[in-house]
C-alpha cells in the first residue's frame, strides 16, 4: 500500500444480527439435529434409508456448532475489527449482543506482549505518559522535556491496517514532535517579555504541540484531544549557568526599577522644594542633592549619614 493510499481506509460497520435471535435458532438447529441423529438411530433396524436421517443430523449438529462461533459481546467503549478470508469485512462499534459470519476474524489491534490474546479495540479516551528527552530549544540550548497527551481511537480500520502497532506508533510520533516544536521556541522569554516560549507560554506551546502531533496520527486513526508538557528544566550540565543567568537576568530588571523610581522621587523632591521656596540651589548645590538622593535611594543598605554637630569659624 502507497503512503498516499492510507486516507483511503475508511471504516465501515460490519453486518451483524441480534445475538439473542440467533442464539435462538442456533439452539433450535442444535436441539433438532440431535433429534434428527436420534430418530435415524431409533428406526436404523427398521429401513436403512433412515441412515440419510442420521446424516442431516449430524451435518446439521455440525452447522449449529459452527453458528456458536459467530457471537460477539460488545462492552461500552470498545470496539471489534472482522476481516473475513483476509478482506476487512466491517466493524462492531455498538454496545450489545451480536451474531456475525462465524467465518469472520477479530484482528488483534495491539500485537504486543502485553497486550496478550487482546481481540477488543478501545474506544476510551486514554493517556500517554512519554518519557523525558533531551532536546535543544531555539537557542540551542540542550533541554529535557516530556509530555502527556490525551488520545482516542476514532477510525478503528486506519488505527488496526495502516499501522503495525498504534500505542508505538503514537508514542515515536510523540517524540517527534516534541523535537519539532521544543526547537522553533526559546525555552525561557527574552528581557522584553514580548516573545512565545516554552516555559512562559503553556497555552500557546499546548496548542502548538497538538496541532503537530494530530497531522502526525491522523493516519493511524487517532484523535489528539490534548498535549501539555509535563516535564521542562534545562538540562544539568548546562543547569547551574542558567540559573545564574536568570539570577542575573531578575537583578538587572530590578536594577533598572530601582534606578526609574529614584530617579522620579528625586526630580518630585527639587520640583517640591522650589514650588514650597523651602531653599533656593544652585547647580552645584542641586547636582550634590541629585547624588546624594540617588547614592540613599539606590543603594543595597540603609544610608548612614554625617551629621555636622559644628564648624571651626
Amino acid at each position: 500500500m502507497q503512503v498516499k493510499d492510507f486516507d483511503k481506509m475508511t471504516e465501515k460497520t460490519a453486518k451483524e444480527k441480534s445475538g439473542w435471535l440467533m442464539l435462538a435458532v442456533t439452539i433450535a438447529a442444535v436441539v433438532g439435529s440431535i433429534a434428527l441423529f436420534v430418530a435415524g438411530a431409533v428406526f436404523l433396524a427398521e429401513n436403512t434409508a433412515f441412515v440419510a436421517l442420521m446424516a442431516a443430523g449430524v451435518v446439521g449438529l455440525v452447522v449449529g456448532l459452527t453458528l456458536f462461533g459467530g457471537f460477539k459481546l460488545v462492552q461500552p467503549n470498545e470496539a471489534f475489527v472482522l476481516t473475513l478470508f483476509g478482506k476487512y469485512y466491517g466493524t462492531i462499534k455498538r454496545d450489545g449482543f451480536f451474531w456475525v459470519n462465524p467465518f469472520c476474524a477479530a484482528v488483534n489491534p495491539a500485537r504486543t506482549a502485553t497486550a496478550g490474546f487482546a481481540r477488543k479495540l478501545s474506544l476510551k479516551a486514554m493517556t500517554l505518559n512519554n518519557d523525558k528527552q533531551k532536546v535543544n530549544d531555539e537557542e540551542g540550548n540542550p533541554i529535557e522535556i516530556s509530555v502527556v497527551v490525551i488520545w482516542r481511537i476514532t477510525n478503528t480500520a486506519k488505527a488496526v491496517f495502516n499501522v503495525d502497532n498504534y500505542m508505538a506508533y503514537l508514542s515515536t510520533q510523540c517524540d517527534a514532535a516534541i523535537r519539532q516544536v521544543a526547537r522553533q521556541y526559546p525555552y525561557d522569554v527574552s528581557t522584553n517579555g514580548d516573545e512565545t516560549s516554552l516555559r512562559g507560554s503553556a497555552q500557546e506551546i499546548a496548542e502548538v504541540l497538538r496541532v503537530e502531533l494530530q497531522q502526525r496520527t491522523e493516519m493511524a486513526g487517532i484523535e489528539i484531544l490534548e498535549a501539555r508538557i509535563s516535564h521542562l528544566a534545562y538540562a544539568p550540565e548546562i543547569a547551574a549557568a542558567m540559573l545564574q543567568r536568570q539570577q542575573a537576568s531578575a537583578i538587572i530588571a530590578a536594577r533598572q526599577k530601582i534606578v526609574e523610581g529614584a530617579v522620579s522621587m528625586v526630580e518630585m523632591a527639587l520640583n517640591k522644594l522650589s514650588e514650597e521656596n523651602v531653599v533656593e540651589l544652585d547647580d552645584e548645590r542641586k547636582a550634590q542633592m541629585v547624588s546624594n538622593l540617588l547614592v540613599v535611594l539606590c543603594g543595597n543598605r540603609d544610608a548612614q549619614p554625617v551629621v555636622g554637630a559644628g564648624s571651626i569659624y
